[in-house]
């Protein structure tokens, strides 16, 4: 499975007094590359949650290999790496954009709920996208 490259410089409110990224912050990183990456696949989430479905989170992780700055620029790459019918789980690797040396790995587990948090499997048209994916 491929992975999506989305693009970040470092903003002064995602770190702490240290000017190192807060962990708080890649959690959201990591939705953004969730979401650039379905929307890459021609499918924003904003349509997905209208056909009447969530992907909640289960679990979510991070190892910090190295700190990330104020102001530097990264990479964050984001592809999913189990796909079940009614399950997914997403892995995101955060680079500094220049070296491309690895700076923070992480991953996050998803379970497919329709808005009443009833648990189904992922419609046609979506599984066929992530499947092949």
């Amino acid at each position: 499975m491929n992975f999506h490259e989305s693009r970040i410089r470092v903003r002064y409110a995602e770190t702490d007094a240290m000017g190192i990224v807060h962990h708080s912050s890649y959690i959201i990183w990591f939705e953004v590359g969730r979401t650039e990456w379905l929307e890459a696949q021609g499918y924003s989430y904003a349509e997905f949650e209208q056909t009447g479905y969530h992907l909640v989170v289960t679990e979510i992780g991070a190892r910090y290999k190295q700190p990330v700055r104020y102001g530097q620029e990264i990479v964050l790459r984001t592809r999913p790496s189990e796909v079940k019918s009614r399950a997914i789980r997403f892995d995101y690797e955060v680079l500094d954009e220049k070296s491309r040396t690895p700076l923070v790995t992480g991953f996050s587990r998803h379970i497919l709920t329709d808005h009443a948090g009833n648990v189904r499997k992922f419609p046609d048209a979506m599984w066929e996208l992530i499947k092949n994916e």
